[in-house]
């Protein structure tokens, strides 16, 4: 398999625990999607199907941005991440990316 090796923040911290990527407190994976253009929602969030259950294997494998499509956020540019790390948390109903400032 072919890799490519591209520097992006991390993911430092997830509290969205019943997320698949999630073990404890950490996303496992290869790299997030954050937003819909205007809430910066954790588009590669979705939930366990038993709690027992995940959906990766790669325990030791931390996630990073690899993409946001809120162009509000002070961070993007370009709609790259541009942040040291990001946090990812409960918000409401949502998973979203608790590392949001609007400019």
């Amino acid at each position: 398999m072919k890799q490519v090796s591209i520097e992006m923040p991390l993911v430092s911290g997830c509290s969205a625990v019943e997320c698949v990527y999630n073990r404890n407190s950490d996303c496992h994976a290869r790299a997030i999607t954050v937003g819909d253009g205007v809430h910066p929602g954790c588009d590669t969030y979705f939930n366990l199907p038993a709690p027992e259950t995940f959906h990766t294997k790669a325990k030791h494998q931390i996630a990073g941005v690899g993409a946001c499509k809120v162009s509000l956020c002070q961070h993007n540019t370009d709609y790259e991440c541009h942040a040291d790390v990001i946090a990812v948390g409960r918000t409401a109903e949502q998973a979203n990316c608790l590392t949001f400032h609007a400019r």
